[in-house]
């Protein structure tokens, strides 16, 4: 233990260019988290380009569409931990594919500038919490139960909302959960570079992380769209 704790310390205070094994799962992890949301963004719009998302959005079939990725991911949290790897990528690109159905209603709620500028927003600050995951000599692993909690706190309080339909509440959520998600992206980053330390570069673990900055992203994204976006119809 002592060991993998030196290990981790020495990965900290070294720039990640000087270690190429590293390099190589952190770009794996990145290469999927990327691969995910591009499937994820290709499903949206052609499920809203060819009018499909009325279909699916609509009665019985629109809750399965939502609910699906939820099953999805709780089954993976009790069951896939001693996936293999092939396993492991079959079943996050299906989650994501599956994530892309609900999310082609973004295309039918917000114009197209507003869903452009709050993807390249949330690449913008998404992108620079991770490298601050990266480079930073700071141990995150402190942060790892108060952003728990504090997702735990925005996932109740927007339930909460749904009764109420506050808009103040609305964009305080939004923003206390712009704040948790990229603090997550960080912790997640410095989480994925300690475990390298800790199991030699488990690829598996490329495919685990790149879920966790997957569901990250996608967040953000929403959630600053919900805080900038215009209406498709304005």
């Amino acid at each position: 233990m002592a060991q993998v704790q030196s290990n981790f310390n020495q990965i900290l205070q070294t720039p990640s260019g000087d270690d190429q094994s590293l390099v190589s799962f952190m770009n794996n992890m990145y290469k999927h988290t990327a691969g995910g949301l591009a499937t994820s963004g290709i499903v949206a719009y052609l499920v809203y380009s060819t009018g499909l998302f009325t279909v699916l959005l609509s009665g019985i079939t629109a809750w399965i569409v939502f609910l699906a990725p939820l099953g999805m991911i709780l089954w993976y949290s009790f069951k896939g931990q001693d996936w293999p790897l092939a396993t492991l990528s079959t079943f996050y690109y299906a989650f994501t594919g599956v994530l892309g159905l609900s999310l082609s209603s973004v295309f039918a709620i917000y114009s197209a500038t507003s869903i452009v500028e709050a993807f390249l927003t949330t690449t913008l600050l998404f992108g620079t919490m991770a490298a601050y995951g990266t480079i930073t000599k700071r141990d995150l692993s402190g942060f790892g139960s108060i952003l728990f909690f504090g997702l735990i706190g925005v996932i109740i309080a927007s339930l909460v909302n749904m009764f109420f339909m506050s808009s103040l509440f609305s964009l305080i959520i939004s923003v206390v959960g712009i704040v948790v998600f990229l603090g997550l992206t960080a912790y997640d980053v410095q989480t994925a570079k300690r475990i390298y330390a800790e199991t030699g570069g488990d690829a598996r673990y490329g495919i685990k992380f790149a879920i966790s900055l997957y569901l990250n992203f996608i967040n953000l994204f929403q959630l600053i769209l919900s805080l900038t976006g215009f209406s498709s119809q304005e």
